[in-house]
């Protein structure tokens, strides 16, 4: 089947900013692309050949975009899977598959599977309800700290809260969730895998994520990582065996712990284009995103090594503004050497929105890092 300049329709469930990142690389490829939101204001909006308001949550909705294209693909977890099963037994190819999805989208469900398939992760109990914990906690089944994790719908550290005493309990939602062991780690990590689908296989290198204390999302995203070549080693083989575990096609973000011991934990995983692989569009020989195509469309995988070390540092609203967004200073860093702003279109900015994010690349990686430094300290996301 000929993709490029054809009759081919490829659908994207979700217009954010992965799927503007998404549309720069099927405009060069010049692939005929639909594209479904929510919002009117989506950033995918300007890119796509053919865009549609609607519901991603909506039965009905979801099939009849799904109906239009010829392989689907999404941006973002919260989406109908109904639909998307409906869709590939009416022949529509959906990649990653509904069934990876289904697993994915609950936390709870994507522990279980971390068990049954031995993939190493944290202890944890699953609550049908948070109500549900404070029992667990005065029988004794349940010690602090642990960390509260919303069975579904939780995204950039919403629907997590380290829980240190019961008045953390209180604000939480009375839902689905699990309670996770704290784990004392040295790193956070994380590898981007990518499968097409006649199976062929790739990993990115492992990159190490500095987050910020209070706001729970990252700060920094390091490539490589700076650990030992045993510990990189290891977290690229429990990557591949969760690949394999979901025998999934396109992109698989694993996040993972590195403990004390060096043991590597499982945390969670994104079956799509992640935070943690923004650095490649500059510093990889092939970004995440054409990557992310190659593996759904059947094509052969690109090079996923490094020409250099990159850094991301994610932009996101300053606290204390709220509305038009303003990125004051932003001519300043771009005056500097291998530094190169994303802005993803979003108009309106409110504290720790993510606005955009800006990729340094350096021969060497500590100056890369004294750069990303000066960037995250120099550039606000503000309004008017």
């Amino acid at each position: 089947m000929s993709y490029f300049s054809s009759n081919f329709k490829l659908g994207i469930l979700g217009g954010g900013q992965l799927g503007k990142m998404l549309l720069n690389e099927t405009r060069k490829f010049d692939i005929y692309t639909c594209v479904l939101d929510a919002s009117d204001e989506a950033p995918c909006k300007i890119a796509c050949n053919e865009f549609y308001k609607g519901d991603l949550l909506d039965y009905k909705t979801v099939y009849e975009f799904g109906k239009k294209v010829d392989v689907l693909t999404f941006e973002i977890e919260n989406v109908n899977v109904d639909a998307l099963e409906t869709l590939e037994k009416e022949g529509i190819k959906v990649y990653p598959s509904s069934k990876t999805l289904r697993t994915i989208q609950n936390k709870a469900t994507q522990k279980l599977f971390y068990l049954d398939h031995n993939i190493p992760t944290a202890a944890f109990s699953r609550f049908a309800y948070t109500s549900e914990i404070e029992d667990a906690i005065s029988n004794g089944g349940l010690q602090f700290p642990f960390v509260w994790k919303s069975a579904q719908f939780g995204y950039d550290g919403n629907g997590v809260k380290v829980v240190r005493t019961i008045d953390d309990l209180k604000d939480l939602p009375n839902t689905e969730c699990i309670a996770e062991a704290m784990i004392p780690f040295k790193n956070e990590l994380a590898v981007i895998v990518s499968r097409n689908v006649k199976g062929d296989i790739k990993t990115y290198p492992v990159v190490e994520m500095e987050f910020h204390p209070e706001a729970n999302q990252v700060e920094y995203v390091i490539c490589p990582a700076r650990i030992d070549k045993e510990v990189a080693k290891k977290a690229q083989d429990i990557a591949l065996k969760v690949s394999n575990a979901f025998n999934h096609v396109g992109l698989l973000a694993v996040e993972m712990f590195q403990t004390k011991d060096d043991e590597i934990l499982v945390n969670e995983v994104a079956p799509r284009p992640h935070n943690s692989g923004h650095q490649t569009i500059e510093a990889s020989y092939t970004s995440q995103f054409e990557q992310h195509l190659r593996a759904i469309l059947n094509l052969p995988l690109g090079n996923t090594d490094s020409k250099v070390a990159g850094i991301m540092v994610n932009l996101v609203g300053a606290e204390g503004y709220n509305g038009n967004v303003l990125y004051k200073n932003i001519e300043t860093i771009m005056d500097m050497n291998g530094v190169t702003p994303h802005i993803y279109g979003k108009k309106q900015t409110r504290p720790f929105r993510k606005m955009g994010h800006v990729t340094i690349v350096n021969e060497n990686l500590n100056e890369a890092r004294k750069v990303a430094e000066t960037v995250k300290n120099t550039i606000k996301v503000i309004s008017e």
